[in-house]
């Protein structure tokens, strides 16, 4: 496990260089793996005044990681201005996904970290993704149904079933192939990436109640009932549906290992309101380890030393960690 992690350094008006910096001064005392930063070197410069290797191989990495942050540069001209994204920025965090995602992919880094990326700013230079996730998942030649996005935190680990879609196109998207197969993917993750040999899988209702019977919405009973019997008949420990709002207090945590919810604000809301510092994105069913930390560019407070590292600390960590965990298992 001697590569160094690759993190792209996301948006460079958003907070992405500065909790990057930060991390890397954190790296002792969270024992994080070496890392390398892909990205516009003077983002970093703008928002820190620490030491900065300029590096052009990741080969490179590891021996400059113990003094100075390494840096494999990408600059697409354009002023670079924390707090002010532009379309240039745009280029460059889009530039430096898809290196950072090239190197992970060739076996040059260990894994993938992103940094946070401004859709609004990414979708004028025609991104035409919901995502980072599912750019990710195309590259890796991966279909999107078979890439999950887990968030985790400490005590919650949560799935979405559908992710940046509007809540009335929800019910419509759902089916029982749908649900299978991120059951599927959400069970061989954490068997994986965390090292749970059997893993326990929770799934919420889709509406109050869980639907009631069918009183109150059928979309338990014609698509999460069905779902679940097919993934327990497979071997797989699934269980529900379940209401959502008692799915997340502290007993109800401790007796699964993953909530499998149907949308977005559904997975994502317990898991900021208990971990809104320390979440990460990690994408489940990829050949690479990729994770994100859980927050967006927060442009407001870009260049101002107020943005916490702490979810992007715990993103490196957890990569590094899974990365581990996938070597001594096919080892």
């Amino acid at each position: 496990m001697t590569l160094p992690l690759a993190v792209s350094m996301g948006d460079p008006a958003g907070i992405g260089p500065e909790v990057i910096a930060k991390a890397w001064l954190k790296r002792d005392a969270h024992a994080l793996a070496p890392f390398f930063a892909v990205g516009d070197a003077r983002a970093i410069s703008a928002v820190w005044q620490g030491p900065v290797a300029r590096i052009s191989d990741p080969a490179e990495a590891n021996q400059a990681f113990a003094t100075a942050l390494p840096v494999l540069n990408v600059e697409d001209g354009g002023e670079i201005v924390p707090g002010r994204p532009d379309v240039d920025g745009a280029r460059c965090a889009l530039h430096s996904l898809e290196m950072a995602a090239g190197l992970a992919r060739s076996d040059a880094a260990r894994a993938l970290i992103t940094g946070p990326v401004s859709k609004a700013q990414l979708y004028q230079i025609g991104f035409n993704y919901p995502g980072q996730t599912e750019f990710i998942a195309e590259r890796c030649g991966i279909a999107g149904d078979n890439a999950v996005m887990m968030l985790a935190g400490p005590t919650l680990r949560v799935v979405p079933v559908t992710t940046h879609v509007a809540l009335d196109k929800v019910s419509a998207m759902l089916s029982i192939e749908l649900i299978v197969a991120k059951g599927r993917a959400t069970a061989r993750g954490l068997q994986r990436n965390f090292g749970i040999a059997a893993p326990r899988l929770a799934f919420a209702g889709f509406n109050p109640h869980a639907g009631e019977g069918g009183a109150i919405g059928r979309e338990e009973i014609d698509f999460i009932i069905p779902a679940i019997a097919q993934l327990r008949d497979e071997g797989i420990d699934a269980t529900g549906p379940f209401a959502a709002d008692t799915m997340f207090h502290d007993r109800a945590r401790v007796t699964y290992d993953a909530a499998i919810c149907c949308y977005h604000d559904q997975a994502l809301v317990p898991l900021k309101t208990l971990h809104f510092d320390e979440g990460v994105n990690i994408t489940l069913g990829l050949p690479i380890v990729r994770t994100s930390p859980d927050h967006g560019t927060a442009f407001g407070i870009a260049g101002q030393d107020k943005a916490e590292p702490g979810a992007m600390i715990a993103a490196i960590k957890m990569a590094g960690e899974a990365t581990a965990r996938r070597a001594a298992a096919d080892a």
